[in-house]
């Protein structure tokens, strides 16, 4: 269950000198201002009061509707939308999306690199893999340290062929720096990066607020029977929500006992929402079932489960809501790979099942559903994992990276000036 940071021992880039005494000026990119994970990281670090001078630069919305979350950063942290939208859809596409994309990502490119905020930026810092995608060409023969977040496992299924190619050949290559959200994550790109670039696991920031073990007692069954199982994550096939409602109705159906799908649905994904709603009504759970969209506050949102599942059905990353679990002292499953299996261990503070395994998944509720005590033991153990991280301590390991970055790209470019000489 170690989060302990993977560390580097350097960088390289023509990162221009910069005075001491002042904070780093970080540009942040984003491709999108719709409720997505890497949004959320983004913002609560912005409003955790970073001490670095940040600056975010966003993409156009794909449309009117799009939900813009950054509209809830401080006024203090300049942002300005510029550039071409960059519509989802692209890992699924084929060769003409493939096409349109590179065309968006280029065009981009040249808007991040004519903007005043890039001219006087230390790092850039891609917040998503298409930010880095557009990010990395707008950084090239520049003097600025280009940091990638890396939210997704570094593979065609996450990335699309599309995504996959410019991750491993364009971003990752010119990286100076990686964040990512798990070791997972990180192992799956370190082939394709610089010897001695530095690279680190910090969670992403989740709104974090850690109860202490008494939160475990507040779960409306604590004692008693299971009322409310849940799984927080956007509305997506991919993300477990039709393997969990097949496992639930195994087990409740026909009980006092409620199933809640929390989430939106961005990336056009709002049909999988009737079709969870017609599925649950097959099932027989359909009046057992709650699709309450976005939910704002989450730790109220959480106290109300019992138990809390994350079931997505190719590997996770990471998953922010495998830590907003742990961290509000739920009874908490998670599928047996990829990054939560990196912080839960089976029948310590939490279940672990085999992935995709809908009789697995039923099981475990089942053995959760019958012993309230096994229940009581794992949420109390949640909120004692080690390393969870509240959103200002996710925001100083950047501000630590950020300088380590700077440091380790200074001294590779004092390097090249020696053997130049």
């Amino acid at each position: 269950m170690s989060t302990a940071p993977v560390a580097g021992d350097g960088g390289e880039s023509d990162v221009a000198a910069r005075p001491s005494a002042r904070p780093v000026r970080v540009l942040h990119l984003d491709h999108t201002s719709a409720a997505g994970g890497a949004e959320y990281a983004l913002l609560r670090m912005l409003q955790a009061g970073p001490r670095w001078a940040p600056y975010l630069l966003m993409a156009p919305p794909e449309s009117h509707r799009e939900r813009g979350i950054y509209d809830a950063i401080p006024a203090r942290v300049p942002r300005r939308i510029g550039g071409v939208r960059q519509p989802a859809g692209a890992s699924s596409g084929g060769r003409l999306t493939a096409l349109a994309v590179g065309a968006r990502v280029l065009v981009q490119s040249a808007a991040v690199r004519g903007s005043r905020a890039f001219r006087s930026a230390d790092v850039v810092d891609a917040n998503t893999a298409r930010a880095a995608a557009y990010g990395a060409f707008a950084v090239r023969g520049t003097r600025r340290a280009f940091v990638v977040h890396l939210r997704d496992l570094v593979d065609p299924g996450a990335l699309g062929r599309a995504g996959h190619a410019l991750m491993t050949r364009v971003v990752l290559p010119r990286a100076d720096g990686v964040v990512a959200n798990s070791r997972a994550t990180l192992e799956s790109a370190r082939p394709f990066l610089r010897t001695g670039v530095p690279a680190e696991v910090i969670p992403s920031a989740s709104g974090l607020l850690v109860r202490g073990a008494d939160a475990a007692t507040s779960a409306p069954g604590a004692g008693g029977p299971i009322r409310t199982v849940g799984l927080l994550a956007r509305i997506d096939p991919w993300k477990g929500q039709e393997l969990l409602l097949e496992a639930f109705a195994r087990v409740f159906r026909g009980r006092d006992t409620r199933l809640q799908l929390a989430g939106g649905a961005p990336f056009g994904h709002e049909a999988f929402v009737d079709r969870l709603r017609r599925r649950a009504d097959e099932l027989g759970v359909g009046g057992q079932l709650d699709l309450p969209g976005h939910v704002a506050d989450i730790g109220a949102l959480l106290q109300g489960w019992d138990v809390a599942v994350q079931a997505s059905t190719r590997p996770e990353p990471l998953g922010q809501n495998v830590l907003q679990y742990l961290a509000s002292g739920r009874a908490v499953v998670v599928a047996g790979e990829g990054g939560p299996a990196e912080w839960v261990e089976d029948g310590v503070n939490g279940l672990v099942v085999a992935p995709r395994d809908v009789d697995a998944l039923a099981d475990a509720l089942a053995r959760l559903d019958a012993d309230p005590e096994l229940r009581a033991r794992l949420a109390a153990a949640a909120v004692e994992t080690p390393g969870l991280l509240d959103d200002a301590a996710v925001t100083r390991a950047h501000e630590a990276f950020y300088a380590r970055v700077l440091s380790s790209v200074a001294e590779r470019r004092a390097a090249r000036s020696r053997r130049s000489r």
